[in-house]
């Protein structure tokens, strides 16, 4: 049996696994081929693919598995070595936007260079690589591989200086995104009002404008929802119009509250709903609406 390992990042890496297909369609692969494809969306007849396998179901296909071929995750290699698995290893790569960089590839290249894997460079020879990798004796694991992983690590820490950028990408993003949907709602019920329509009114067009702004840009730039059918997509669109109508209840009420309550200036209070509502908004859209 031939175990594929995708990894679970959130970027798709279906190159691998049309490699993997068209070895089978060749004759080359004849073996059952399991694939945990974690965020890859993949349909094939020649193999069985999940999403995420169950860890103790995970160690029993590793157990179980003749060959592993691997993304360049450190995690998914050292799980394959120390089970003594041959081990096909191939880089996620930025420039087919696999990964946000190319440090899988010095990992890989790490393992390969000290004899634990066979690296996987061109796709096109994954054929040949399966031959290859037969008569391949893999260098058995030692306890000093710890030094080896500490090494990758530091180089990964060193070349990624945008590293912390994409662990807090979303956040950052949703920040930004969610300040210029607070632009145009507050723009658009300063021109609204400049034009004396009710304060209410303006509000309710001013929310109306952000919304349909702030869908396209969380669904496309912040969380990524792409590549749904046109029921998911509606899905979506309905969920986060309902959570909107929710949120807007509570800019509503805090407008009520510093307007006619408080006597408060109506941008200021135009200002604090905001804060109130874009906190909501990316709990409501994480959870419930842009699920990937």
């Amino acid at each position: 049996m031939i175990l594929v390992i995708l990894g679970t990042q959130d970027k798709q890496f279906p190159r691998l696994l049309e490699a993997v297909d068209k070895c089978i369609n060749d004759g080359i692969i004849k073996d059952r081929v399991v694939v945990q494809a974690g965020q890859t969306k993949y349909e094939s007849k020649n193999m069985e693919i999940f999403d995420l396998v169950p860890a103790p179901e995970f160690a029993k296909l590793m157990d179980e598995a003749d060959l592993v071929i691997t993304h360049g995750g450190a995690g998914s290699i050292l799980t394959a070595i120390k089970k003594g698995k041959k081990i096909i290893a191939a880089a996620r790569l930025a420039k087919y936007k696999e990964h946000h960089n190319d440090h899988q590839k010095q990992i890989i290249g790490e393992f390969a260079s000290r004899g634990y894997i066979l690296e996987l460079e061109d796709f096109d020879e994954l054929g040949d690589m399966i031959k290859k990798i037969k008569k391949f004796k893999p260098k058995k694991f030692e306890s000093n591989t710890k030094n080896m992983i500490k090494l990758i690590d530091d180089y990964i820490k060193d070349s990624d200086n945008t590293a912390w950028y994409h662990k807090y990408k979303e956040g950052i993003l949703y920040l930004f995104f969610g300040g210029c949907t607070t632009l145009v709602n507050i723009i658009s019920f300063a021109i609204l009002r400049l034009f004396k329509i009710d304060v209410y009114i303006s509000n309710g067009i001013a929310w109306i404008l952000a919304v349909l702004f702030a869908f396209v840009t969380n669904k496309i730039f912040v969380f990524e929802s792409k590549g749904k059918t046109k029921k998911e997509t509606l899905r979506e669109m309905i969920s986060f119009f309902g959570f909107r109508v929710l949120s807007l209840l509570f800019d509503m009420a805090i407008m009520y509250l510093l307007i006619d309550i408080i006597h408060g200036n109506e941008i200021v209070a135009k200002v604090v709903s905001n804060v109130v509502v874009i906190i909501l908004n990316y709990i409501f859209s994480k959870v419930f609406i842009f699920k990937k």
